[in-house]
């Protein structure tokens, strides 16, 4: 219950309301809104101001800005428009609101050389004369200060997530104006989500429609004069008045209120739900009395792709067998249009497919099933599927055969009328389940013949109990500074023993060695046990402090640590696989051979890792840079889902920041040119690494060089692999450079993709460089990057002309 509290505080903190007022209504030429400053409604009910969101990180205290209206006399912040939603200021100068010199309310900061959002208005009347007035209403308009009706902008023309009294949901038939409300991103992410509310598509569709993006899932019903149908509880308490217009230029549903001094709102929640609140001062709190669609998991994807939605007891969502979350932070602020991530690839070669079907019974079947009217048996219709690389699951009932092609999204537990959906996942996927399930099925039968039913009960008791203490330790350990992430705090003389005295050596870093251990008789951990009192106290609580706070599927996962006087050990899972560099530059593991890693087993390795920094760069509260991506610190888990590993050098980079300042260096060949000068870096040091990493998978070499040199000389007219990629890419021939012990058993579309996200990398100006995001776009073939030009650094150093 402690947790809870502390938790529930921490989201009421989460968006707090400036302290101060502005006993004005109206914003004229040469006055400005800054700071805690505010306009308030004639009647006081609504103010309009900055707000801030707060990133929830104890030692930064970033934060986002928003110019929004709210309700002014309410205790709890409730943002009904925001201005800037998906443009937040996130300048450590204080954002300011003012009229521009053309008339337009402007949002400026960075001392007035930054514009972050304006009202973008064609005025052509004397700009000396126009101001911004907040009506009692809620509605900001932009109008002439000598005549209320000339209006050159108003908010209610621009809504966000909420329908106030008065405001218009449809469309001007003459102008073509269409007021749709969006969601918000999450409830501390003021950027608009993946829902949208507005009026049927027809000319005189009397009906409210709920969109995920373009797909339409749920219909309000026609409207019968009063309440629409399918909303009965509209004509319960009577808070306001509906009305719906058709006559005359505009077509929209509005309403007004009974009474004007009641706080209320029509909402479309983050959740996907049409939502009409208002405020108890009784209960200080806001009481939903109508919201639709009225199961949770009838809005579309409300999990994400390959995401589970249960209205059953336990958490809404959940992800399907042999997926893991794609951004947890996200799923805990509501957001989960991310979904979920494939934890093992697919088996898509043709002469050897080894994936295998998972039964899903009980479900509600994605969207965009393909029926299959060859198929005429369950058996046939599971061999079509595994005969195509892009089927994810197919479906075998009454409807005969359907296959899904495409990530599979809106699926729901359905004990009622559900089917059975079969997924697809990788062979050694199916096979732990399977283990598992039998190793379960045993020893139920070895205690049910060996016991009693009544000793059974007690057993079935004690373990629950036992599981129980067992979790609440885990979460809270002993003797753990870092309190509340999760990670647990190891006596020395345990790993000690885990280790059989450090008897097993994985390898040897910069910083120390690691060794394989093991937890009770099956949990395999490594153990970096670091070196030198100095770096190794560095080095400690740089990976505890970066590494401990976060969890993705491509992060290698934190264990726990030990901290007795001068010992620090770090404890992680085990990759059984060890690292990609072994297995792409060893040349003894397979008889004077490299392992042989597939070409699509390397491509997933590099879509894995782009996707682990894309989410240190964007999805933390803070950017870390782990300052040292090199194919030594990407390890490989037992179906070679890769593990980014090794955050000693780690830079937290709050979100008000742009650069950070280091004297520590990464490893020489995947070192960006500006780091090399000295300058203070980016996390797009990051990306040309990773731009260096791609090109070592392409070609299973070094690219860099082994003889490269601390002072950044790392290419050589005769071993310039990056300046090589750019001429066959310009020129042709990129198979050529695909590493030969491939057998040229490759996807050349891919291979090119591939070679072109990694030059435009590697480029010189990191302002060239893509986003991590962006290439996790271009790898999964979202988005096409275009022909790189040549790296100019790199060509120099080669022997070329500059």
């Amino acid at each position: 219950m402690h947790l809870l509290a502390a938790l529930c505080g921490i989201l009421f903190s989460l968006l707090h309301t400036p302290t101060c007022s502005a006993a004005t209504d109206t914003l004229s030429r040469g006055g400005s809104l800054a700071g805690d400053a505010r306009l308030v409604s004639s009647n006081g009910k609504y103010a309009l101001g900055f707000f801030e969101t707060n990133s929830n990180n104890p030692t930064h205290n970033a934060s986002n800005s928003y110019l929004g209206i709210w309700f002014h006399k309410v205790p709890k912040l409730t943002p009904v428009w925001s201005a800037n939603g998906d443009n937040p200021v996130s300048s450590p100068a204080s954002p300011e609101l003012m009229i521009s010199d053309d008339g337009n309310l402007v949002i400026i900061a960075d001392d007035g050389t930054k514009v972050w959002w304006s009202t973008q208005a064609n005025i052509t009347a004397n700009t000396t004369v126009v101001v911004a007035v907040l009506l009692a209403d809620g509605n900001l308009v932009l109008r002439s200060s000598s005549n209320s009706s000339d209006v050159f902008w108003q908010s209610f023309d621009h809504p966000t997530d909420t329908l106030l009294p008065g405001a218009k949901l449809g469309r001007n038939k003459v102008t073509g104006l269409d007021r749709r409300f969006v969601s918000r991103r999450n409830s501390n992410d003021q950027a608009p989500g993946v829902y949208s509310m507005g009026l049927g598509p027809g000319a005189l569709d009397e009906s409210m429609r709920l969109s995920w993006r373009s797909t339409e899932y749920w219909s309000s019903g026609e409207w019968n004069g009063r309440y629409f149908d399918a909303i009965p509880e509209m004509s319960g308490p009577r808070y306001c008045k509906y009305m719906f217009v058709t006559s005359g230029p505009e077509f929209y549903f509005s309403y007004t209120l009974v009474n004007e001094s009641t706080a209320f709102q029509v909402v479309l929640d983050v959740s996907g739900q049409w939502k009409v609140r208002v405020w108890d001062w009784d209960r200080n709190d806001w009481i939903t009395f109508s919201y639709s669609p009225r199961s949770k998991c009838d809005v579309y994807a409300v999990c994400g792709a390959y995401g589970i939605c249960s209205n059953n007891a336990g958490p809404l969502c959940s992800c399907m067998k042999g997926f893991s979350v794609r951004s947890p932070e996200d799923w805990e602020m509501e957001d989960r249009a991310g979904g979920c991530i494939r934890d093992t690839p697919l088996d898509c070669n043709a002469t050897s497919m080894t994936d295998k079907f998972y039964p899903m019974p009980f479900s509600r079947l994605p969207s965009n099933g393909m029926g299959l009217q060859n198929a005429t048996s369950a058996e046939s219709c599971e061999g079509s599927c595994l005969s195509s690389c892009s089927c994810t699951a197919y479906s075998y009932g009454q409807g005969g055969c359907s296959l899904w092609h495409d990530d599979l999204t809106n699926v729901a537990a359905d004990d009622d009328t559900g089917e059975t959906l079969y997924l697809r996942l990788a062979a050694k996927e199916v096979q732990s389940w399977q283990d598992r399930h039998r190793h379960g099925m045993v020893t139920g039968v070895s205690v049910a013949v060996g016991v009693s039913t009544a000793t059974v009960i007690t057993l079935v008791l004690v373990s629950l109990i036992v599981m129980m203490i067992w979790r609440r330790s885990s979460s809270h350990p002993a003797d753990s500074d870092q309190g509340g992430i999760g990670i647990i705090a190891f006596r020395y003389a345990d790993i000690k023993r885990a280790t059989n005295n450090f008897s097993e050596k994985l390898g040897t870093g910069g910083f120390g060695s690691v060794f394989k251990g093991c937890l009770g008789e099956s949990v395999a951990i490594a153990v970096k046990r670091l070196d030198g009192a100095h770096q190794g106290e560095k080095q400690f609580r740089s990976e505890v402090s970066s590494i401990g706070i976060i969890q993705h599927v491509n992060l290698v996962k934190l264990v726990g640590f030990c901290c007795e006087g001068d010992r620090r050990l770090l404890v992680y899972e085990h990759m059984p696989n060890r690292s990609l560099d072994f297995h792409l530059f060893h040349q003894s593991a397979h008889g004077g051979g490299t392992t042989g890693l597939r070409w699509d087993i390397r491509y997933q390795i590099a879509l894995g890792v782009a996707r682990g920094i894309a989410y240190l760069h964007h999805s933390c509260r803070d950017c870390i840079i782990h300052c040292d991506i090199k194919p030594q610190n990407i390890l490989l888990d037992a179906s070679f889902v890769p593990k980014i590993a090794d955050f000693g050098m780690a830079k937290f980079l709050g979100r008000d920041f742009s650069r950070v300042l280091t004297t520590m260096r990464g490893t020489v060949g995947y070192l960006a040119p500006e780091w090399i000068s000295g300058t203070a870096i980016t996390s797009k040091v990051d990306v040309y690494s990773y731009g260096m990493v791609l090109l070592d998978i392409v070609s299973g070499r070094r690219n860099a060089g082994r003889e490269a040199s601390t002072d950044g000389d790392c290419c050589h007219a005769k071993c310039c692999f990056p300046v090589q990629v750019v001429d066959k890419l310009l020129n042709g021939g990129v198979g050529s450079l695909v590493d030969a012990s491939l057998g040229g058993d490759v996807n050349l579309d891919d291979v090119e993709r591939v070679c072109r996200v990694a030059c435009w990398c590697v480029q010189d100006n990191e302002y060239d460089r893509p986003t991590m995001v962006e290439v996790v776009q271009f790898l999964e073939g979202l988005s096409e990057p275009d022909m790189p030009p040549m790296p100019t650094f790199l060509h120099a150093i080669a022997g070329g002309s500059p």
